[in-house]
């Protein structure tokens, strides 16, 4: 069957270079975009109630900017001043460029990863003395305690801000040739959303392995899969997929 339209279940990309924009250009497809989940971040009194005291911490480990964003506004909502001598672990360079938005960039301790948390290693060892705090989402990697007990370092973890499935009710009637996901909790989301959805002739589109299980564990058809050796990114699996379906009679 063609591929006429497709929903991605983030927001709409804020630059004019994106290579969704191609997509739709060169292949012809309507794309439309709506986040699936959103984050909400929560209050200073249950940061607190998790037993956290900011001002016990010498590093402060960001592994996502939404980690800086909620960071920065439970530091303000509980009056502490983040000192210029805290050191940040940003897990990449997007992440430590974003934290201009709240300090002095140039003047502050920031040590920054390449990609994945796990190339972060080598820092932490570095500074393994220091007393490290993880403002994190509800919905934290495995893998990113396991390094950090692993390396055996004095941490804590505290939960900032929560992963909320948004309502779609909207789109109740709305059909959609690809949906495309990128997170277990987008496919969630789908269901609590829709839980009598069918997906009939839907094509599914998800990106990495989690998010492969998550929808076969629903009983979902996966029809489109990156990163793959040929299709590194989603938008070139999705131009892969729409090109075959396309030129069949």
């Amino acid at each position: 069957m063609k591929v006429k339209t497709i929903l991605v279940s983030q927001p709409e990309p804020k630059v004019e270079n994106s290579p969704y924009f191609d997509l739709i250009e060169k292949q012809k497809v309507k794309i439309d975009f709506r986040p699936f989940i959103h984050v909400e971040g929560v209050s200073g009194k249950d940061v607190r109630a998790q037993k956290i005291d900011l001002s016990q911490f010498s590093a402060i480990i960001l592994n996502s900017r939404n980690a800086a964003d909620h960071y920065f506004r439970i530091a303000e909502e509980l009056r502490f001043k983040v000192p210029d001598n805290m050191r940040y672990f940003c897990q990449s360079e997007a992440i430590a460029n974003y934290l201009q938005k709240y300090i002095v960039y140039r003047k502050r301790k920031i040590y920054v990863g390449k990609r994945t948390f796990s190339e972060l290693t080598p820092l932490f060892k570095k500074y393994k003395t220091e007393t490290f705090l993880l403002p994190a989402s509800d919905k934290l990697k495995p893998e990113v305690p396991k390094i950090l007990n692993d390396l055996k370092l004095n941490w804590k973890q505290a939960t900032f801000y929560k992963t909320v499935v948004s309502d779609l009710s909207d789109l109740r009637d709305v059909y959609y040739d690809i949906l495309v996901f990128f997170s277990p909790s987008g496919i969630e989301s789908l269901l609590k959303n829709f839980p009598d959805f069918e997906q009939n002739n839907t094509r599914i589109a998800v990106f990495g392995n989690t998010t492969v299980k998550a929808a076969e564990a629903q009983g979902l058809r996966v029809d489109i899969k990156a990163p793959t050796p040929d299709t590194p990114s989603m938008t070139m699996a999705l131009e892969k997929y729409i090109k075959e379906a396309n030129k069949r009679k």
